[in-house]
């Protein structure tokens, strides 16, 4: 690499990795939104929501870094040639597609960047993700159910509390549970405890009713009671024995999904799909770059820019990047699309290497 390649890749690197800091850090505001509840409202440790975030980075970066590497040349290219550096360089007989080789090395090197990340790290983030959320849900459940608000802790079960008290007493408690066929339990109490029990919470409530009603007959019956202990049953901390999201497994898993009766078809075609949008997807960071470098590079000289052109650029990045979450959906319905997966990313490369090849 000469000291001319060595300087627009400088420039080119310094650009992607800026931009991709921008809109991780973007992402990053709107990801902790989801997950900021659980340190102020909820108590669970900074530490735990740290980590959180940062398992995050892996399930969007795939998809930011071919972004920022189109946008990077785009902004390059054109400030090289609104400050009459590129005309120095052609002067010189430097071509197109010798310009464009840094562009299309660091596209590359996304590429593989964004292999890795598919093949390896994102997958292991997804688990890891997973897995401590249910952590979390299961070690800080008691303080997950918020006061002043109707709290569905699980599928059919709804727990109210008007307020607790600095030491943990409770005011004002009902209980709601829904999840037996043919019955309806409504529990009520002027205050009570909760603590952890085996698998879950255990509610202790004192002085109330609980009012049951068989749905089938209409028939209502009421208890009051001093005392009374209701235990929610949690899934366990660290989710194991759930059936485990595509975007979890591993490649190994996916090639191979675990076989039996209860596996529909269309699960087998979501394993398929989710495999080859990882093979597929970090085709896009050399189709950005080709496009990018053709639009920047090719055509008449202006020194004002060239607006739009980029604007084409832009476009066909955002189509090209909307299709590709499209056909994984399609794939997933049909495995028909599979092969479109691959095409729709090695298109634009051939038509942008043929015209910068011939100038």
């Amino acid at each position: 690499m000469n000291r001319l390649s060595r300087y627009l890749f400088r420039n080119l690197a310094t650009a992607t990795l800026l931009s991709t800091l921008a809109v991780t850090a973007a992402i990053w505001v709107t990801q902790s939104l989801r997950l900021i509840d659980l340190v102020i409202n909820a108590g669970a440790p900074f530490h735990v929501f740290l980590q959180l975030m940062l398992l995050t980075v892996p399930t969007f970066i795939g998809i930011v870094l071919p972004l920022a590497l189109a946008g990077a040349v785009l902004f390059t290219y054109n400030k090289l040639t609104m400050d009459s550096e590129l005309v120095v360089m052609r002067a010189t007989g430097v071509g197109p597609l010798s310009l464009a080789a840094p562009a299309l090395l660091l596209g590359l090197i996304v590429t593989l960047l964004v292999y890795a990340i598919n093949l390896y790290a994102s997958p292991w983030a997804n688990r890891e993700l997973v897995r401590l959320q249910y952590a979390v849900r299961h070690e800080y459940a008691s303080v997950l159910i918020r006061e002043g608000a109707f709290n569905q802790v699980a599928e059919g079960l709804t727990v109210y509390i008007r307020s607790r008290g600095a030491d943990g007493a409770l005011q004002g408690l009902l209980v709601h549970d829904r999840r037996k066929d043919g019955k309806e339990v409504t529990v009520m109490a002027r205050h009570g405890l909760m603590g952890d029990a085996p698998g879950g919470i255990r509610l202790v409530m004192e002085d109330g009713v609980r009012q049951e009603l068989e749905t089938a007959t209409n028939r209502f019956s009421e208890l009051h009671f001093d005392r009374y202990v209701v235990d929610f049953l949690l899934e366990s901390g660290d989710g194991e024995g759930r059936f485990a999201d595509p975007r979890e497994r591993s490649v190994a898993e996916l090639l191979s999904p675990p076989e039996g009766p209860d596996l529909p078809v269309e699960m087998i075609r979501q394993f398929l799909a989710e495999l080859h949008m990882r093979l597929s997807t970090p085709l896009l960071a050399l189709a950005f770059a080709f496009i990018a470098t053709a639009a920047v590079l090719l055509g008449e000289y202006n020194r004002r820019g060239q607006s739009q052109r980029i604007v084409v650029a832009c476009v066909l990045v955002l189509v090209l990047q909307s299709s590709s979450l499209g056909l994984t959906g399609l794939a997933s319905k049909n495995l028909g699309f599979v092969p479109v997966m691959y095409l729709a990313y090695l298109i634009p490369v051939l038509p942008a290497a043929w015209l910068m090849s011939r100038q």
